[in-house]
């Protein structure tokens, strides 16, 4: 079975509370310090290829649950993971955007 690539914020929550998972925002720095999920690591997208070794090791801890702002950037970082063999990861449907308007209204939508 193939773990999915995209994963509704709800499901991202379960695994978050269960410890089972790890935030992972790749948005660019000022969308980071705009608005964020607490306990979310940035490593924005063009950060990513020289952090794989890292996001490896990341992984073989805990499922990789990437982040956006609508879940489009987020997406495509999770397909490239899993291309470089991290099987263990997904994007977060939808974003920040979607988890401010679902999950914490506290998270501020911009």
């Amino acid at each position: 079975m193939t773990e999915p690539l995209e994963i509704s914020p709800q499901d991202a929550q379960r695994k978050l509370n269960s410890g089972r998972a790890m935030l992972i925002d790749v948005r660019e720095p000022e969308e980071f310090a705009a608005a964020r999920i607490d306990g979310a690591r940035l490593v924005s997208m063009q950060e990513i290829p020289a952090e794989l070794q890292n996001l490896e090791k990341l992984a073989s801890e805990a499922e990789l649950l990437l982040l956006c702002h609508h879940g489009v950037r987020s997406l495509q970082a999770a397909q490239w993971l899993k291309e470089q063999g991290i099987r263990n990861c997904a994007s977060v449907s939808g974003g920040i955007d979607r988890w401010s308007r679902e999950i914490d209204p506290s998270v501020p939508v911009y």
